[in-house]
């Protein structure tokens, strides 16, 4: 039962990756004169879908502990995995692609982090106020 309501809850993250993954791959036809390179923002994508998914289960995991310390050690500790993915991601980018790095890949990815911080943030604090009226 409580695998089908992380189910559930997770379907918005899910679906913002679907859309955002089939946008990316339309982008060298939809935006043209924006230079973006589809494949570096797909896995960018899907980087974040990822550390999503991690801070995702962190964050919901925490819902369930009545321990304080507990909750904030899980809460920190996904916005911490989350953000060292992001970081470790663009600096291997950043490496690998050296002259070559491309401005509006990394503003894209910056937007869609916002996209899925955003989109988590409003399910954390849905389930939060379900919880409390449980």
């Amino acid at each position: 039962m409580e695998n089908k309501s992380f189910i559930r809850s997770f379907m918005p993250l899910l679906i913002l990756f679907v859309v955002s993954t089939v946008l990316l791959a339309l982008a060298g036809i939809l935006f043209p004169g924006w230079n973006i390179s589809p494949v570096a923002m797909m896995v960018g994508n899907l980087i974040l879908f990822i550390a999503t998914a991690v801070s995702f289960y962190l964050y919901r995991k925490s819902l369930s502990n009545n321990n304080v310390q507990a909750f904030l050690r899980m809460i920190y500790g996904g916005m911490f995995v989350k953000m060292m993915i992001c970081l470790f991601a663009a600096l291997l980018y950043i490496g690998i692609a050296r002259k070559s790095v491309n401005a509006s890949v990394i503003f894209g990815c910056m937007i869609l982090y916002f996209l899925y911080a955003f989109t988590e943030i409003r399910i954390i604090m849905k389930l939060s106020k379900q919880k409390k009226h449980a």
